[in-house]
């Protein structure tokens, strides 16, 4: 599928930390220690850190995530726009990861980060923005 300008879906292979989340790992930390590249691995800590309010821990971990994923979109094709559906299980890690960030951001009132982010997010998978509570 493509968006309204005929851009191409982009499609990340399979997250290997999905399996260790899915395997009932509890310690975030210990999942982005064993696959650093992971942007899921990195949305989790991120996500932990927004729920027990550390949003600079937050942050930093949000941020580690999207440029992971970043990287990932990259080696997949994306040019830096298009559609990054969230219905494919392993684009997930790096649309929490960015909407992370955007959360993370606003806490500690960096707006402008928060509205780009939210922006991206917005522009990448309007599902996942909605599911996400962006």
């Amino acid at each position: 599928m493509t968006d309204l300008l005929g851009i191409p879906e982009t499609f990340l292979p399979e997250d290997p930390a999905a399996a260790m989340i899915a395997a009932g790992e509890d310690r975030p930390g210990r999942v982005a220690a064993a696959y650093p590249a992971s942007s899921l691995a990195w949305a989790t800590l991120a996500e932990a850190a927004l729920d027990a309010d550390h949003p600079v821990q937050a942050y930093a971990y949000a941020r580690t995530g999207y440029h992971r994923g970043l990287d990932a979109l990259r080696r997949a094709g994306w040019r830096g726009q298009g559609p990054i559906p969230w219905n494919h299980a392993p684009n997930q890690g790096f649309l929490r990861a960015l909407a992370a960030l955007a959360k993370a951001a606003g806490a500690i009132e960096e707006e402008d980060e928060r509205a780009r982010c939210t922006e991206f997010l917005r522009a990448s998978s309007a599902d996942a923005a909605r599911d996400l509570g962006l």
